[in-house]
Formats: C-alpha cells, sequence, structure tokens
C-alpha cells in the first residue's frame, strides 16, 4: 500500500518536504531499485547488500537497511556477539558461493541468515565469557554447515512450496550443543533450563511494568538480544519494512507471553522475552505469506498460541537435558500453517517464490481482483 504512496503524490519539483517522502518511501518494502542498481557492481558491494538482506531475513524482511539497523542493534547489545554474527554469516554466504547456489537466492540474503542465528547462540550458549577466540572455529564450521542442510532441503521442501526457513540453524545447533556438552573444555555451554522449572526464589506478585517490556524483548530475542534499546531498534527495523509485520511481531509475542501465563512460566522467562519469540515469528509467518483478511489475521493468533505451547512443550522437554528449544516451535507450527489445505485460506496463500512486503502483496492481490473482475465483466 505505502510502496505505491509516492507515485500517487502530487509532484512538487524542489519541495524538501515531498523529497524526504521519496527517500522514505524508496527505504521501505525490498527496496528492489536498489537490488537492480547493485547487479553490475563490484563484488564486495553486492557482498555487502547480500549480507545485510541476510540479517533481515533472520526476522522474515528483506530489506538491507533493516539488516544495518539490526547490526547496530547487535553491536548495541554485544560486539562480542556482533562480530559471532557476521562470521557465521559470511561463512554460510561464501558456502553458498563456492558450492555454486543460484546468484539471485545468495544475493537476497538466503543463504546466510541460519548461519548467523547458529553464530548468535553458540556465542549465547557458550560459558567461556566473551572473547574467547577458541569460539571462532565451531561458529565458521556450524555456518557453513547450514548452507548444506539448506541445499539439501530446498528441493525436498519445493515439492510442497514450502521455505527452507530456520530447520538447518536449529539442527546445526542442536547437534552443537549435544557434543560438545557443558563439560567440554574447549567449547563449555551453560546448560538451557526447563521454563516450567521452579523459581529459584519464590516470586507471586507479577509486575505489570516487566511483564509489558517483555513483549517488546520477546522481538529482540529473535536476534538473542535481552536489553530494551536493541530490541526497539529491531522493531523499527520490521516497521521500515513493513509496518503491518511490526504490529504482527508485537501482537504475537503479547499472545506467546499470555499464553506463558496461563502455563505458570518462571517469571524470568516472561520478563525476558524468552516466552515471547516464538510467538512473534508464529504470528509474522502468517503475515508473510498470506494476504492480509480477517480469516488469515485469526490464523496468525492461532498460530502464535500454537507456537507459544509448542515451544513450553519442547523447552521443558528438551530442557532436562539441558538443551534449548530455540525455535523449534515457530518452525515446525509455522510450516504446518503453510501445508493448510482449506479452500478459503489456500485463495490467500502466496506462492513461496513472490513473496514480499505484507503491504504489497496485499496491493497486488487487489489489482488482480480487480483485474478479474473487469474481464468477468467483459
Amino acid at each position: 500500500i505505502w510502496m505505491d504512496f509516492g507515485k500517487n503524490t502530487p509532484q512538487r519539483p524542489g519541495g524538501l518536504k515531498q523529497c524526504f517522502v521519496s527517500a522514505l518511501l524508496y527505504c521501505t518494502g525490498e527496496m528492489q531499485q536498489l537490488h537492480t542498481h547493485m547487479q553490475d557492481k563490484f563484488f564486495p558491494l553486492q557482498l555487502v547488500e547480500g549480507c545485510l538482506r541476510g540479517i533481515s531475513r533472520v526476522i522474515l524482511l528483506n530489506n538491507p537497511l533493516s539488516g544495518a539497523l539490526i547490526l547496530a542493534a547487535l553491536l548495541l547489545e554485544s560486539p562480542w556477539q556482533a562480530l559471532l554474527g557476521m562470521l557465521g554469516l559470511l561463512a554460510s554466504t561464501f558456502t553458498a558461493i563456492i558450492l555454486g547456489q543460484d546468484c539471485e537466492e545468495v544475493s537476497s540474503g538466503l543463504y546466510g541468515f541460519n548461519g548467523m542465528l547458529v553464530a548468535l547462540l553458540m556465542g549465547v550458549f557458550s560459558s567461556a565469557g566473551d572473547w574467547y577466540l577458541w569460539l571462532l572455529l565451531p561458529v565458521c564450521l556450524g555456518g557453513a554447515a547450514t548452507t548444506f542442510l539448506s541445499s539439501s532441503l530446498a528441493p525436498v521442501l519445493d515439492r510442497w512450496d514450502l521455505p527452507v526457513s530456520v530447520f538447518p540453524f536449529n539442527t546445526v545447533l542442536l547437534l552443537y550443543l549435544v557434543c560438545t556438552g557443558t563439560s567440554n573444555p574447549f567449547f563449555p555451554n551453560h546448560p538451557a533450563q526447563p521454563p516450567g522449572a521452579p523459581e529459584s526464589i519464590n516470586h507471586t506478585q507479577l509486575h505489570v511494568p516487566q511483564l509489558l517490556q517483555g513483549v517488546v524483548l520477546g522481538v529482540g530475542q529473535i536476534f538473542a538480544c535481552g536489553t530494551v534499546g536493541p530490541s526497539l531498534l529491531i522493531l523499527v527495523a520490521v516497521f521500515l519494512f513493513s509496518p503491518i509485520l511490526a504490529v504482527y511481531a508485537l501482537l504475537g509475542s503479547g499472545i506467546s507471553t499470555i499464553a506463558g501465563l496461563s502455563m505458570s512460566v518462571q517469571h524470568s522467562f516472561l520478563y525476558s522475552g524468552l516466552s515471547g519469540f516464538n510467538g512473534a515469528l508464529g504470528c509474522m509467518v502468517v503475515g508473510v505469506f498470506y494476504i492480509l483478511s480477517w480469516r488469515t489475521h485469526l490464523l496468525s493468533i492461532a498460530n502464535a498460541l500454537l507456537s507459544a505451547y509448542t515451544d513450553i512443550a519442547l523447552s521443558n522437554l528438551l530442557g532436562v537435558l539441558g538443551l534449548p528449544a530455540s525455535s523449534w516451535a515457530a518452525t515446525l507450527t509455522g510450516t504446518l500453517v503453510l501445508l493448510l489445505t482449506g479452500k478459503n485460506l489456500k485463495e490467500y496463500r502466496i506462492p513461496t517464490g513472490k513473496v514480499t512486503s505484507p503491504e504489497q502483496n496485499l496491493h497486488s492481490h487487489k489489482q488482480w481482483s480487480a483485474a478479474n473482475t473487469n474481464a468477468t465483466d467483459v
């Protein structure tokens, strides 16, 4: 919708306001003009654009400026974490180039985001502290491994028009943590705690301001950011790509937090946003892959709830072994939602290869509907 706003705005040559609006609109959505402009540029420039798009892909975006804002949020949260994330991103991207993966997919960041997530979570669970340089080795290997998995899964999932999503990230991270354990002399890790475990201190009173803050932190926890500033910056990055997705991110995180309350999840999980990020992702998946309507809006709420309860169940199950459920819940429920065959929902499903921002998807759908109506009248 607001992607085409500039086309309908009266032109005022030299107007400062008009220039500002045009520049703002240029930076929204997928910034396809920039992507086209970069096709014949030097490889390092194309690599920078592809990496920034890869950062934004983690949270279902495709905008290099959003990626730059998220990178700034990671630097604000922890320079060490930002370094690990970029190293994993580069390792997975260069592996895709060496393997000869599709150039358009590589430049769109499709082979970078899984490597970045693996690297970030390796840093989060490492008990060796920041700037432990030995960790760079598994980060590079883990990032490269996600590309192999992505390349292998893509032709299988394409049969059902499904995205590879973050299956490679979840798989590689789980294998790494199982292999290294908590007492490895070179790569020790913190054991994950089940959200349903008893509190060390009995908290009977719920702090509403902290709970509301946890909803915002739920968006930041997608990138393992546990403070308000970086989380707000990530939310701004989502809003820049799509205001609808920003609303869905907060809605999903809020629904997931309520689900955690209903299951008596530890307050620390609620306040830190760890109970919210799977719900945020589950809600956003529907917003990205379905055209906005009242039916798909209800579906997004339902998927956020399903992701939240699935996350609690998997976290309690894997937490007994000291392993995290990471984003398995949102990945599995999101895949099931995309496989729905109901007639009233299937007509709103967007083919994976044609997914853009929700606003542009809605605009294209309206144009298609209008064209069909005119053809029928004729």
